[in-house]
């Protein structure tokens, strides 16, 4: 999207010129899936898919949001001492969380601003819109009324708001990877100490393919919530025998002896947790030795694990990924996100990406009856101010 667009834009709703105009990406995970809530390693990255902001200030305490997504829902004003979530809000219980938030935490709002947003990251495809959502609003806060927050307390509020405002139960790395990644970097982070360190991406002639089911995910309704669950029923179970903070800290080798313990069901799930956790820091290494053949091995294994141990992935993404596995020029590819529909990631040599949309879409739409997208990503910076 280009400035003066954007500019334009919100001109036409809200009748004056932005005084600011704000971008906040996309994440894709390159691996570490559904370990995020259990201590684990995962490896993401920002995208240049993301959530365009436009903002002017109000003399009184309401915020007016309108997004050109939903457009048919108008404008949606909310009062600061009103906050609270209601569910034909849709998309702005997301702000209304962040706001509500910061509020509480002490941060001083003491007028309203009107927030234009102008997303390209497709609806529900699991490419974290809502987590690009939460850290827009909060680097436009920060911006607005020069708080002093750091974007690591953004991303802590950020989850707050998806954990205790939206009900979902989500992990960190969301956010996180949002608000801190740096353009041709990934994010190596320890969820339980939130440590992290940039490693630089270098795919070499590769490029990251982006492929949506087009299959909705709604996280909220998915059995995202049960997962969890069984992974906190397992750590208990395992608890009363070990040492443990989270699933993750347990190595193979301990989960062998102590695999009796669990039910089939639980001991898959773990089984997942900690496989997955060990192929984030070799996929770390192989990366930063430029080993691209064994990175994309690792992806693909992490597929694998998703869909028999986790079952997570669903007909539409195994056609994808499955698919993806058998064409000339792919180093590998795994669903990435929550799952039950999303998106799933291939790399795929350069010469090879126009060849493999074809195939793959042709494989997709006659197993499941329409077509895939595909979207060439590119590394992005953080939620950050745009102009």
């Amino acid at each position: 999207m280009q400035q003066v667009e954007l500019v334009d834009e919100f001109l036409k709703v809200f009748g004056q010129k932005p005084t600011r105009l704000y971008f906040s990406p996309g994440r894709i995970n390159l691996i570490g899936e559904h370990i995020d809530y259990n201590g684990g390693q995962v490896f993401p990255c920002a995208i240049s898919l993301g959530i365009y902001g436009a903002v002017s200030r109000r003399s009184d305490r309401r915020f007016c949001f309108y997004s050109a997504n939903f457009s048919e829902l108008g404008t949606i004003e909310v009062d600061l001492a009103d906050l609270k979530y209601v569910q034909t809000d849709f998309w702005v219980n997301y702000a209304k969380g962040m706001l509500y938030s910061l509020l509480v935490n002490g941060y001083q709002l003491d007028h309203g601003l009107n927030i234009y947003v102008n997303g390209n990251i497709p609806d529900g495809a699991g490419l974290s819109s809502s987590a690009a959502l939460e850290m827009l609003i909060g680097i436009i806060v920060k911006d607005q009324f020069k708080l002093n927050i750091s974007k690591l307390a953004l991303v802590k509020l950020g989850v707050k708001t998806e954990n205790e405002f939206i009900g979902v139960n989500s992990g960190v790395m969301d956010q996180f990877a949002v608000a801190l990644s740096q353009k041709d970097q990934a994010i190596l982070l320890d969820t339980t100490t939130l440590a992290y360190q940039q490693v630089p991406l270098k795919l070499a002639d590769n490029l990251i393919v982006i492929m949506n089911t087009n299959k909705r995910r709604e996280l909220a309704d998915s059995k995202y919530n049960e997962r969890r669950k069984e992974c906190e029923q397992a750590l208990q179970i395992l608890q009363n025998q070990l040492k443990l903070d989270s699933l993750s800290d347990l190595d193979s080798v301990t989960l062998d002896e102590y695999s009796y313990l669990l039910p089939l069901k639980l001991l898959k799930r773990t089984r997942h947790v900690v496989s997955e956790n060990n192929r984030t820091l070799l996929a770390k290494t192989a990366l930063e030795d430029g080993d691209l053949a064994r990175f994309g091995r690792l992806i693909n294994a992490s597929h694998v694990s998703l869909e028999y141990d986790y079952e997570v992935t669903g007909k539409e993404l195994d056609t994808l990924v499955h698919a993806a596995w058998q064409q000339p020029g792919v180093l590998g590819a795994r669903m990435t996100g929550a799952g039950f529909g999303g998106c799933a990631i291939a790399l795929v040599q350069k010469e090879q990406v126009t060849a493999f949309q074809e195939q793959v879409g042709a494989i997709y739409e006659q197993k499941i009856g329409y077509p895939p997208s595909f979207y060439l990503a590119e590394t992005a910076d953080g939620a950050k101010v745009w102009q």
